[in-house]
């Protein structure tokens, strides 16, 4: 019989990658209310500490690495909360923050100042670039993380919120944001994403801009404009290409 609290059993469950806090069911991602509700218990039993300068929750102090782990954790002010998995093959740059209950599958590049919140799932093979802030949730409890599938591919300084799904294999470029208030415009089929929709599978997706539709004279004036994202192509031969560079970082 474990001697292990609930919230210490699914932390170590966490960690091991045993259980998800977020999970794939008949084709949609499901937030996993009964692992969210154990973090948030143990953020409730937890008592401040100090460690190497630092205060926090004694229950959720940044994992320790070895190279029996497999993972390439390059010195310069990383740390990655307890609680969340990392898996073989996974390569993180300084400084980035990984925090608990995130997902992060093999072969997976973390750039230098990269956020991985709170119950975000990354693929395998992604490339997360200089920059890119994915968001996290504990609360509500059912709401879904961020979620990111294989080989999608992340651009510097990209921000990513709200529970958005990105489909294997997209391409995010630099500087784009996307939430559940940012309209997405699929160029290629012609139409507007409904929301929270997830981006398409191979889609290539920019920053773009949108007139202002409210009969707002002033605003026509100005050229005010809103921010949206665009989808202007998917994936082929020639794109694949222009991200060979990741293979020389490895």
């Amino acid at each position: 019989m474990s001697s292990l609290s609930l919230w210490e059993e699914t932390l170590n469950n966490l960690e091991n990658g045993s259980v998800r806090s977020a999970n794939f069911i008949d084709g949609t991602w499901v937030a996993n209310k009964e692992v969210k509700t154990q973090i948030l218990e143990a953020f409730k039993a937890g008592q401040l500490k100090e460690e190497n300068g630092f205060v926090d929750k004694h229950t959720l102090m940044p994992q320790k690495f070895s190279v029996e782990r497999g993972v390439r954790l390059v010195p310069g002010g990383t740390s990655i909360r307890r609680g969340s998995y990392i898996a073989r093959g996974v390569i993180i740059m300084p400084p980035s923050y990984i925090n608990v209950g995130a997902f992060v599958d093999e072969g997976t590049m973390v750039d230098s100042h990269v956020l991985v919140g709170s119950c975000a799932q990354i693929g395998k093979k992604v490339h997360l670039s200089t920059a890119v802030q994915i968001g996290g949730v504990l609360e509500p409890i059912g709401a879904a993380p961020v979620i990111i599938e294989d080989e999608a591919f992340i651009g510097a300084g990209a921000i990513i919120v709200e529970g958005i799904v990105i489909k294997r294999r997209a391409v995010i470029a630099p500087g784009v944001i996307l939430s559940k208030g940012i309209p997405v415009y699929d160029l290629v089929n012609e139409r507007l994403l409904n929301i929270g929709e997830p981006i398409p599978e191979n889609a290539i997706v920019v920053a773009g801009n949108r007139p202002v539709k409210n009969n707002n004279n002033w605003a026509k004036e100005l050229g005010i404009t809103l921010q949206c994202a665009v989808i202007v192509k998917y994936r082929d031969e020639k794109s694949d290409a222009s991200l060979v560079l990741e293979d020389f970082l490895r």
